[in-house]
């Protein structure tokens, strides 16, 4: 039995040329493909969004920015082990000691074992993290105000959901 194609009309899609191939970089380079791939402008994003951190978090209080999420981790959650903040920055285990050490010899963090575990240590903020973590959440908030002048709150809360959509698939 042979099917009988659909009128012409439906069958064609007008090809429209994307308008982002033609943006180009601030050098004047066309992107090419790149202007539809999701991961180049993710890294973009983050580009300038390590910009803004480094000049009102980072540089000022000598973190870096898996540093700063750790002691955000931290000063939100209690009880938490190793192996928990591993998985949550997605750290390997020896680049997760290194990153505890550094953090321990500044006096910002602790490690201590677990009180009904003793296999288990937790990680804790010391007073001083903790002072560290709170004024790096406030400098935070100076971050974000400058990303303002560039997303409306709608438009930010559109991109906060589908950016966690993503982050959310390498959960499987």
């Amino acid at each position: 039995m042979l099917i009988e194609p659909a009128a012409p009309d439906l069958l064609e899609v007008p090809v429209v040329p994307s308008p982002k191939k033609s943006h180009s970089h601030r050098r004047g380079l066309a992107e090419g493909a790149l202007a539809d791939i999701l991961g180049y402008r993710v890294v973009q994003a983050q580009i300038a969004t390590h910009a803004l951190f480094m000049q009102h978090v980072g540089d000022p209080m000598d973190l870096r920015p898996v540093e700063y999420s750790l002691m955000q981790m931290l000063l939100a959650n209690s009880q938490v082990t190793p192996k928990q903040l591993a998985q949550s920055l997605v750290l390997t285990a020896p680049k997760l000691t290194i990153l505890l050490d550094r953090l321990q010899e500044r006096g910002l963090i602790t490690r201590v074992r677990s009180d009904t575990d003793g296999r288990s240590q937790h990680v804790l903020l010391t007073d001083e993290g903790a002072e560290l973590a709170r004024r790096g959440s406030e400098q935070a908030v100076l971050l974000e105000m400058s990303l303002q002048e560039v997303l409306t709150p709608g438009e930010r809360a559109i991109l906060m959901e589908l950016l966690q959509k993503v982050a959310d698939s390498r959960r499987g």
